[in-house]
């Protein structure tokens, strides 16, 4: 089963973590080079962030590339300047998960409820969003998903609109449920460091 192999990736993988700003972070390095940095929150086990570094086809290390949560950082310039670039932007698109589901933000989009469709392409494997008024159109992938082999339910997906942000959720399955708590119950075996005092335990 592909869930198991996942697992036994992470178990295989060179891992340090440390806590730091109420949030456990776990740094892999896996056996291709692949690197992930995973920030979950101490009291609740929420996962946060969830980052990959590949490096390119020249062998340099890459740019890190957010699956969960987005990068701390901000516009520069006045309070004044930065709300000025904030109302102005683009649609931005977030995955922030719960426990129960998979969840997606896109900012910025402020058409009503009624104009959205989001559907399942099951031969693509992806979600996508669409406008009627076609001002919008995404598709997107469920990481968690590929990585398990698992395929895409229709009815596990649901949206809603609120504040110019559309929210889509998709149900987790059993599976997944599963595999995050093994996940959990295996980085909690982890020798865990206190604000930068770092240690690594490769198992």
């Amino acid at each position: 089963m592909a869930a198991r192999v996942w697992l036994e990736s992470l178990r295989g993988a060179k891992k340090t973590a440390v806590v730091q700003e109420g949030k456990r972070k776990v740094h892999y390095v896996f056996t291709d080079g692949a690197e992930m940095v995973e920030e979950y929150e101490i009291s609740s086990d929420q996962l946060k962030v969830r980052k990959w570094k590949q490096k390119t086809t020249l062998g340099s290390p890459g740019q890190w590339q957010f699956e969960v949560g987005e990068a701390y950082s901000r516009p520069a310039g006045t309070l004044e300047q930065q709300l000025i670039h904030e109302s102005g932007s683009s649609p931005i698109f977030t995955r922030q998960d719960t426990k129960t589901c998979f969840q997606w933000r896109i900012r910025n989009i402020p058409y009503p409820k009624n104009v959205y469709t989001v559907t399942v392409d099951s031969d693509q494997r992806c979600c996508i969003v669409r406008t009627s008024n076609k001002k919008y159109y995404k598709k997107f992938n469920v990481a968690d998903m590929d990585r398990c082999h698992l395929p895409l339910d229709s009815s596990a997906l649901g949206f809603t609109h609120a504040n110019n942000t559309l929210i889509i959720t998709y149900q987790k399955p059993t599976a997944i449920l599963q595999l995050e708590q093994e996940v959990q119950q295996e980085l909690k075996k982890m020798k865990v460091a206190e604000d930068g005092d770092v240690q690594c335990k490769t198992q």
